[in-house]
């Protein structure tokens, strides 16, 4: 009785929510004050895959329910990328019968990194992937070795682990198990034999400490990378990006799959290459998941394609205060070769607590904006002045940065005779800022 009441009033308040447009997170909080075990009382499809990691979990997850649900599959999931225990009750509970048996085939779970230990306590995945560990924000989380420290303990016997096998940190959570799949890039035209980034998060072993060295670069730490102290090493691949054409907008998968690309990043290749793996697990043909993960365009609003006027535009949503997420959006317009104005808004901070700290700002890699491809750049937003500031000590010349405390200012800008592409760079909380305006 306890187990079907705690269902029903999670499903009341769901569909309350719904009615609202808001109530993700809330049901399963109800549900979990009730019965703090209600998960474990539930009786699981046989297939439970879980997405965590640092970037790219909303995007890779929603690609795999994409792809499962074209070939049939009944999938159940958390589109609204409520991430955490509450709204992982949520999503079961919401998809379970009074009796307590989820109805779909297949659970898909996004969940956060900091707190999967928590929400796999009851729940084990079948199949567990893991995309990175970047520093993500600072005043949350840390250093990436604190964020893996809490994303061990959600790790159990009997999972099978999906790993990035080109981020040393990530795949260091497969050292000494066997049931593990490896996914990764083989070198590629754009790699680089040195760091470029503003940091190095990859200059040491996670295993012994001691200094890494790299055979090549994709970008920031992730690559080919060696221990020559205890023999740490990237290890090779189940499934693999063997080749790249960012002219024409193409990826091929073990040799022999193509993929069209709606984005061209490498960064997203891998969230697409996460997409694949998991679509390989559950049985599905190598040929057809290519070509139902080519073109394909997201729908979490992350990439949003606008007009100014007569200008044409990409709005590049990335996360709040994390450094390679800007990075990668900034590779995209940087690598535009039809010439283009980036505009970056740093208007807030956080989404979920009050700060002001713009240290974050020092770790991207805005140098990368000194290009040939990229004609003018648009500071707005309150923090325009600090990301000035961070401009001053590129090489960029300062003919090139046009600065507007207010977005709608810099939209009246960008609103001219120019015909250059516009790349609009901001974070989640600035987005409809921005939008609003067109």
């Amino acid at each position: 009785m306890k187990r079907f009441f705690t269902i029903l009033i999670c499903k009341i308040l769901r569909w309350v929510g719904k009615l609202v447009g808001k109530g993700s997170s809330l049901p399963g909080k109800a549900a979990l004050k009730l019965c703090p075990d209600i998960l474990s009382r539930v009786k699981l499809p046989p297939y439970i895959i879980a997405v965590t990691g640092s970037n790219g979990k909303t995007s890779t997850v929603e690609m795999i329910a994409h792809l499962l649900t074209k070939n049939g599959k009944n999938v159940a999931w958390n589109k609204e990328g409520s991430n955490q225990i509450e709204g992982v009750t949520t999503l079961v509970l919401s998809n379970s019968t009074l009796g307590g048996k989820v109805k779909s085939d297949i659970l898909l779970i996004e969940s956060d990194e900091r707190f999967a230990r928590y929400t796999f306590r009851y729940i084990k995945p079948t199949h567990y992937v893991i995309t990175n560990l970047y520093r993500d924000q600072l005043t949350r989380n840390g250093h990436p070795e604190w964020v893996y420290d809490a994303l061990a303990d959600s790790i159990h016997d009997g999972m099978q682990l999906i790993l990035n096998a080109d981020d040393p940190l990530v795949s260091h959570f497969g050292y000494g198990k066997k049931d593990v799949l490896w996914f990764g890039a083989n070198e590629l035209p754009t790699d680089t034999d040195r760091n470029t980034s503003v940091y190095n998060d990859g200059a040491y072993c996670p295993h012994c400490k001691q200094p890494m060295t790299y055979s090549t670069r994709h970008y920031n730490h992730i690559g080919h990378y060696q221990c020559t102290s205890c023999g740490y090493h990237r290890r090779d691949t189940d499934y693999t990006i063997t080749s790249v054409d960012l002219d024409k907008g193409e990826m091929v998968i073990d040799g022999k799959n193509k993929i069209t690309l709606a984005l061209r990043s490498l960064y997203n290749m891998y969230n697409l290459l996460a997409a694949y793996t998991v679509g390989s697990v559950v049985g599905l043909d190598g040929q057809k998941i290519a070509e139902d993960l080519s073109d394909y365009v997201m729908k979490n609003g992350r990439v949003v394609s606008f007009s100014i006027g007569k200008r044409e535009g990409t709005l590049l949503v990335s996360k709040h205060e994390n450094s390679i997420s800007y990075d990668q959006s900034m590779r995209i317009a940087a690598a535009d070769k039809r010439g283009c104005d980036v505009m970056i808004i740093v208007d807030a901070i956080s989404r979920k607590y009050f700060t002001g700290d713009v240290s974050w700002l020092w770790d991207i890699d805005f140098e990368m904006l000194q290009n040939e491809n990229v004609h003018e750049i648009i500071l707005a937003g309150t923090y325009c002045n600090d990301l000035a500031v961070r401009f001053s000590y590129t090489d960029i010349p300062e003919e090139r940065i046009k600065i507007f405390k207010s977005i709608e200012d810099a939209y009246h800008y960008l609103d001219s005779d120019r015909s250059e592409y516009i790349y609009t760079i901001t974070c989640f909380s600035d987005k409809g800022k921005f939008l609003s305006l067109l």
